[in-house]
């Protein structure tokens, strides 16, 4: 089974989360085959937390109940917070699931986080444009690994700009491998292109020739 922590921080910004947990959540257009997922939220606190959007969340588990395996995900969302240093140790952990080998995964202003903490310095990876980092980030020292891209797949290192959510659920959802191929590439040519023709391809490739 893979657990997937979502750490959740004031101003989260929701919709970079959204393909990416709802279809990890749902499981919806999961393969037959498909390894079980669980979804936790995480957080430095108990205390409920505010999104961008106006939501309040309830952090499920701390830092501390995190379990560092290979089975463990790692997501880590944009958010006007996190220069806040409360928000180190989960830094940290980003750190030690890589160095273990689990995935961990950073969107738009995590990107800059883990940046800063010199996880980019010998990894390929992305942000929101060519000297965001540069700008924001006393730290980093990765300038030859950036790749102007709107999502980027190192190995166990997925990292996106705030333009590349759907492209980061996709490589999310493709290195986790619960999806077939054919549902994968369906799914993200239609909510990509919005084609009829792409959803029905999308609804065909499934097990059951429907949505769960």
């Amino acid at each position: 089974m893979f657990t997937i922590y979502v750490y959740v921080l004031d101003t989260l910004a929701d919709w970079e989360l959204g393909h990416v947990i709802s279809e990890l959540n749902s499981g919806r257009f999961f393969k037959k085959d498909a390894p079980l997922v669980s979804l936790k939220t995480v957080s430095y606190s108990e205390a409920p937390i505010h999104t961008m959007g106006g939501l309040t969340i309830v952090p499920d588990c701390l830092i501390d109940d995190m379990i560092v395996s290979k089975t463990s995900v790692l997501l880590l969302p944009g958010a006007d917070t996190w220069n806040d240093p409360k928000h180190a140790a989960i830094i940290k952990k980003a750190g030690e699931l890589l160095s273990f080998g689990a995935l961990v995964c950073a969107i738009c202003g995590a990107t800059a986080a883990l940046a800063d903490f010199g996880l980019f310095d010998q990894r390929p990876h992305t942000s929101n444009g060519p000297g965001f980092l540069d700008m924001i980030c006393p730290g980093y020292k990765g300038q030859e690994f950036y790749i102007n891209k709107p999502s980027v797949s190192d190995n166990n290192l997925i990292t996106a700009s705030c333009t590349g959510t759907l492209l980061w659920a996709k490589q999310i959802i493709e290195h986790l491998g619960v999806f077939a191929s054919n549902t994968l590439e369906s799914w993200y040519e239609y909510f990509t292109t919005g084609n009829s023709e792409q959803f029905f391809a999308l609804m065909q490739s499934l097990p059951s020739g429907e949505e769960k």
